[in-house]
């Protein structure tokens, strides 16, 4: 897939606010520092596309892009950001998992995981969350540049095989570095499979 347009849409606090539409969207999610944004600005060629806040875990809303002008890609906050009281943190959290379940256009949810080091309860605790209610979601392994790749390459294997201890198989996987360009490519065919059927 060739990126033609990319638009902000606007941010949206609730799901009642979201945008009444029927083109398909992705959601791309992760904890904090994970690399989201720098993912995000990578695969749709635009470099401030998604803005990188300069207070980790402030913004929490559901913000959309129109890619070339079919379907959404949504970048969601990233979780785990200590300093958020427990009271908005889980408010948030309940809204997102409402979003997994009940939004119908929604096709996939990549999960950023940072191949740098190793598996974090919190992104095991979001996948299972995702598997077992059904939410169709694929991986994304971030930062895994040259310099580390091959510590990188350990962490993903120990990943997976954690994921194995209650998965009787993996969903799709994507290794990426934006700092190298790499694996953007893999992720956007992926897309234009999956909106295509």
């Amino acid at each position: 897939m060739i990126i033609q347009s990319r638009q902000f849409i606007g941010s949206f606090n609730t799901l009642a606010d979201l945008p009444k539409s029927e083109m398909p969207e992705f959601c791309f999610i992760g904890r904090s520092n994970v690399g989201k944004s720098s993912l995000i600005n990578y695969i749709t060629g635009k470099k401030d596309l998604a803005k990188v806040s300069s207070t980790p875990g402030k913004t929490q809303s559901f913000n959309y892009f129109l890619i070339n002008k079919n379907w959404h890609l949504v970048d969601l906050p990233g979780y785990g950001y200590a300093k958020r009281s427990k009271t908005l943190r889980a408010s948030w959290n309940t809204e997102m998992h409402r979003y997994f379940i009940e939004r119908e256009t929604l096709l996939c949810v990549f999960v950023l995981i940072d191949s740098r080091i190793p598996p974090q309860k919190l992104d095991l605790e979001l996948i299972h969350f995702l598997g077992e209610n059904e939410v169709p979601f694929s991986l994304v392994f971030t930062k895994a540049d040259k310099r580390e790749f091959k510590a990188c390459m350990q962490n993903i294997k120990v990943f997976k095989s954690e994921l194995l201890k209650t998965w009787e198989a993996l969903p799709t996987s994507f290794i990426t570095s934006s700092e190298e360009k790499q694996g953007g490519d893999l992720i956007l065919e992926f897309i234009a499979e999956v909106a295509s059927k």
